[in-house]
């Protein structure tokens, strides 16, 4: 080791001649982990063999590093090197790190950065199967639960019900165990054990809700041990320590008060204890372990004193008679005092006293005595019940002072399900092991080994302890919860040799130890939790110290195990976390089952003995002691792990871990598409499933995100969404537009929240694109039924007709395809997020469309901005109709839709043709046109004069009966008729209905005329043009009806119409949207819907 000021060297050559020169930055740091940084790597001359001169100088120290630090120098092993080193072009670099990797003790990983030379050697773990695994489920296995309540669960509930008791839990907890051994084992399982395999095979969102379910299971666990702690105290090792003393009504009050203080002084006491130093927590373990395995070996004797058949605390007296006989004359005893007035023999005593005698039993009087068929049964009973032995006794008349007599008595209620819930902390622990997969040598072999024969080794205890406490132990002992009736000890402690101090100070320690256990990982269970970034509030918990220790985890841990402490009673506490660790269980073996049954390809566990059935059969074994142990804390833990994962799932970070859940989610897709597939959906399941189609300007950003809105709405987050975009062009040419305008259209529908499916086409036109959009859109049986799209504002000014051609084409696809058409006019002024006033919704229903015109306002009226709207239908009636009749079925066909709407008939009566309309028709055909010609070439225009002539008269005959005439129909320039003058004073003295009656004759006539030489001019005088009769009428019948709309209708939030179809005839299509437009004059807010062809809404239930 060469030292230098600055900077360290590293000079590295091989047997080869390749030498190498590095200027970089070492380190080697305490927890065995060395470091070296190379920025500028340079060739130097040969050596003759391998050497390292490593001249460590460090800034901020200015001294060589102790040699403590320094790894050793280790025999070259290339080949684990190079499995672990990633391959740098710079082969310096990667030498260099191989020569670190050689010098540390043992190495888990090295690895190199291109840019920046960062060259790891982390040490190897060495915990084994038996240090790292069984030994620490072990401990946390047998705990606070066996040393204080075991005894008292098996008095109460009886050997039968107590085993079943033990079996449940412990099958509970075995099943678990062999579905986490099956996850632990498929693949590596960085450090973050149970949290890490349930996050990673159930998703972020039963990840996040389930973690921090365990984590606060582990918290109630540190309360749990804490207060088991203090109860040992407090009842067996130093009873004169309680601050809050009371006589016997008031003991059990007096008892909790002194739990608090003593518990908050005990947790503040670990919590420092682990804040300052770890490794001394888990140095301690081994000891504290020792005490456990030293009590449980331990076994003695002990006397009970009973009064009738009724068991006495045996804390005031010494002797168990009633009387003794010294020096010949008769004395009272202690005992005597405390149920009579004095110590003279006459007198006045308890009657309960007087009718009984004294007797003293064996508290353990062996297997030989027969106490097994007595304590078979269980013995439950209400809060204060004196705690009896099953032996004849006189009766006393008034019962009314025995709470104050020095009796045991049971301090709760207890029940069969109750006992459940306090037993289960006992065998939870089983994830000490997994909690600990980094340190492990083998982690995939170790886990479960270790875990499922701690597991094992616990349930044979529990089993046996079951059988020799109810064999040996007398009946009235083991319900004594506190040991009042053995002089205050521990009652496990009876069965203790040489002292029963050997399992109270043993008990004392074990739970000492569990307690810091949980103080431990629960901090490092939430920091991981908020270093995943799931839970956005708990970020502020991932920081910590600079070495890596969750300060700010540690004491929030604190602050909730202080929760549980004030609650005082370990048999109050202990459910809650039962509830906690259960919901783990639960999903463990739920994760377990989901990937097997699955059958992802990635679910390659080494673990061979499972079964999804197992997994199953735990998972509803844990949902059943959820609910047996307390139903109401069950319903609880289940609230809160709904509204985290409820709350993960809006407001979380987006995490894609490969899950199972997302798996479950293609799988039940595909199925559902499948049945989808087998049968259109019925009348009754119809809902509109939209086709958005979006225009994108040229920056890739969305014209109108309003449509997204009215989309929203419209749904109510119902149904399939498809927002539709098409970009000119070649895929190849604008692949990267195409993924730059998804990404805006993604944004703009996470703006107006807006859910469903983006997809943006590349096509040569757009009204290929538009095409194929309808037509491919959607998948199986979910596909758009309904196309969504803003009306061409700006067509008139436009340049390009290719605009509302392409509209038109759209119209006449959507009709093909047979599906709805919904035209959103003025979109951007609809609605955003504000809540509209009082106002209506009026449908103009012309024509029967299969019911969509009146199923889109109520499914407008389910959202919050449209709730408070009424709807009103407006029917035309002609002059021969009967209006009020009509209003009559109406309002009986709305009554049996079960929807709510204002009925009202308007009449429209024929009338003159307008001077108005006329000329309003006439410029439209003068501004068609002109137009057609000023895109005509010379050439053109002598052909399309040519083709005039031929040209069907039937063509362009309205598609749709919406008016009473047809809409559009063949331009006819008829040059031999009148005048304009003249037609006009014609239409106006006649109001008779335009004719359009050909026959075979007329045609040929026409078409030779036109044939006349005076044709081939091709040169149309526009102001000598005349208007066609049948787009004057259709013309005069768009003006009446849109005087009517408006005049009912203007102040309307929303106005729908029925839309009439383009003509058959292209030729028509300028005149067909001009229809429209005159039709939708005067209104705001108009949505122009055409129906798909089919009912939609139904009377039928």
């Amino acid at each position: 080791m060469h030292k230098c000021n600055d900077f360290s060297l590293f000079s590295i050559s091989s047997p080869a001649g390749i030498s190498f020169f590095a200027d970089s930055q070492y380190e080697c740091l305490s927890n065995g982990r060395a470091i070296a940084t190379n920025h500028s790597p340079q060739p130097v001359s040969p050596s003759p063999d391998i050497s390292l001169t490593v001249c460590s100088g460090q800034r901020r120290q200015n001294k060589v590093p102790p040699r403590t630090h320094r790894p050793n120098r280790k025999t070259y092993r290339p080949m684990p090197i190079f499995e672990k080193c990633q391959i740098s072009a710079d082969i310096s670099a990667l030498m260099f790190c191989l020569i670190i990797a050689c010098m540390c003790d043992h190495f888990e990983h090295a690895f190199l950065m291109p840019s920046l030379l960062r060259c790891v050697c982390v040490q190897s773990p060495q915990m084994g199967t038996f240090i790292g695994v069984y030994l620490p489920c072990l401990q946390n296995i047998l705990g606070v639960i066996l040393f204080l309540r075991m005894t008292w669960i098996v008095g109460t509930a009886g050997i039968l019900e107590a085993f079943i008791i033990v079996t449940m839990c412990c099958s509970c907890t075995m099943l678990t165990a062999i579905s986490m051994s099956a996850i632990a084992t498929n693949g590596v399982v960085p450090a973050g054990g149970s949290y890490y395999m349930i996050s990673r095979s159930l998703g972020p969102e039963f990840g996040g809700a389930v973690g921090l379910c365990f984590y606060l299971g582990t918290t109630f666990a540190g309360a749990m041990y804490i207060l088991g702690t203090i109860e040992i105290l407090l009842t067996y090792i130093v009873p004169s320590a309680a601050i809050f003393k009371a006589e016997k009504a008031e003991e059990a009050d007096a008892l909790l008060n002194n739990m608090r203080v003593y518990g908050t002084c005990c947790l503040t006491l670990m919590a420092l204890v682990v804040f300052v130093g770890v490794k001394y927590v888990n140095k301690l373990a081994l000891v504290f372990l020792a005490c456990v395995v030293l009590s449980i070996l331990a076994i003695s004797k002990n006397e009970v004193c009973l009064l009738g058949n009724r068991t006495l605390q045996n804390h005031g007296f010494d002797k168990c008679m009633k009387t003794e006989i010294i020096d010949n004359v008769t004395m009272t005893t202690k005992l005597w005092s405390l149920f009579c007035k004095g110590p003279e023999l006459n007198a006045s005593c308890s009657e309960y006293f007087s009718l009984n005698n004294v007797t003293e039993i064996q508290g353990i009087p062996g297997l030989t005595s027969g106490v097994i068929s007595e304590n078979l049964w269980g013995s439950y009973g209400p809060a204060g019940m004196l705690v009896e032995k099953a032996i004849p006794s006189v009766p006393a008349s008034d019962a009314s002072q025995d709470k104050h007599m020095p009796y045991v008595v049971n301090d709760i209620t207890a029940f069969f399900t109750l006992l459940v819930g306090i037993y289960f902390p006992s065998v939870t622990g089983i994830m000490a092991g997994s909690n600990r997969s980094g340190d492990l040598r083998d982690a995939q072999r170790s886990i479960p080994i270790g875990t499922i024969l701690a597991i094992a080794t616990t349930t044979i205890i529990y089993l046996s302890c079951v059988v020799v406490f109810g064999a040996c132990i007398e009946g009235v002992v083991l319900r004594d919860k506190f040991g009042d009736s053995v002089k205050g000890n521990l009652v496990i402690g009876t069965l203790s040799w040489p002292s029963p101090w050997v399992i109270v100070i043993g008990s004392f320690f074990s739970c000492c130890g569990a307690g810091l256990q949980s103080l431990t990982g629960a901090p490092r269970l939430l920091q991981a939790i908020a270093r995943d970034g799931i839970v956005p509030f708990l970020q502020v918990f991932g920081h910590g110290k600079a070495n890596g220790e969750p300060t700010w985890a540690l004491l929030l841990t604190a602050v909730i195990c202080e929760c549980g402490i004030l609650i005082a009673s370990l048999d109050a506490v202990a459910p809650i976390l039962s509830m906690f660790f259960l919901m783990c269980y639960l999903f463990v073996n739920l994760a377990c089952a989901l990937q097997t049954l699955l059958r992802t390809p990635n679910w390659r566990p080494r673990f061979k003995y499972y079964h999804w059935t197992l997994s199953f059969l735990g998972m509803s074994l844990c949902l059943a002691l959820m609910f047996i142990s307390s139903w109401y804390y069950a319903l609880v833990a289940m609230l809160i792990a709904g509204c985290i994962y409820k709350y993960i799932e809006y407001r979380g970070a987006e995490k894609e871990w490969g899950d199972g859940i997302r798996g479950l989610s293609l799988n039940a897709a595909r199925y559902a598409l499948i049945r989808l597939e087998e049968a259109p959906p019925h009348t009754k399941n119809w809902r509109p499933q939209l086709l958005v189609l979006l225009n994108l300007d040229s920056e890739l950003s969305v014209k109108h995100p309003r449509l997204l809105s009215f989309t929203t709405q419209l749904k109510a987050g119902k149904g399939l969404t498809v927002v539709g975009s098409v970009l000119e062009g070649t895929y190849l040419t604008r692949e990267s537009d195409g993924k730059r305008a998804e990404q805006s259209i993604k944004s703009a529908m996470a703006s107006e929240k807006t859910k469903g499916f983006c997809h943006v086409v590349v096509s040569s036109n757009l009204r290929d694109g538009f095409s194929h959009l309808i037509q491919s859109a959607g998948l199986g049986g979910m596909k758009h039924n309904s196309v969504l799209m803003a009306w061409p504002a700006s067509w008139r000014q436009s340049n390009d007709p290719q605009s509302w051609k392409n509209f038109i084409e759209t119209v006449r696809e959507t009709t093909a395809a047979h599906q709805a058409l919904l035209v959103a006019k003025n979109v951007d002024s609809f609605p955003h997020q504000e809540r509209l006033a009082e106002g209506t919704i009026d449908v103009w229903w012309i024509v029967h469309d299969g019911g969509l015109l009146m199923l889109l306002p109520f499914l407008l009226q389910q959202h919050k901005v449209w709730r408070k709207c009424k709807m009103r239908i407006f029917t035309v009636a002609q002059l021969d109709d009967n209006s009020i009749q009509m209003k009559k079925d109406l309002q009986m066909f709305l009554y049996h839709l079960r929807l709510n709407a204002e009925v009202e008939v308007v009449e429209m009566h024929d009338s003159d043709i307008s001077a108005f309309t006329y000329e309003k028709t006439l410029v439209m055909e003068q501004r068609s046109q002109m137009l057609k010609q000023m895109q005509l070439s010379r050439t053109e225009r002598e052909r399309e004069v040519m083709l005039h002539d031929t040209r069907s008269v039937y063509e362009g005959i309205c598609s749709d009966h919406i008016f009473i005439n047809a809409y559009l129909a063949q331009l006819i320039h008829d040059r031999n008729t009148a005048s304009h003058a003249a037609l006009s004073d014609k239409t106006d003295a006649t109001p008779e209905r335009v004719h359009m009656t050909w026959t075979k004759d007329k045609f040929c006539t026409e078409r030779n005329r036109n044939r006349e030489p005076n044709a081939s001019v091709a040169v149309r005088d526009l102001f000598n043009m005349k208007p066609n009769q049948s787009n004057v009428r259709c013309m005069h019948t768009a003006v009446k009806l849109n005087e009517v709309v408006v005049n009912k209708s203007q102040g309307a939030h929303l106005v729908l119409l029925n839309m009439p179809g383009p003509p058959k005839s292209r030729g028509g299509d300028e005149n067909y949207m001009e229809f429209l437009e005159v039709l939708m004059e005067g209104l705001n807010r108009v949505l122009l819907v055409r129906g798909g062809g089919r009912e939609v809404i139904t009377i039928y239930s």
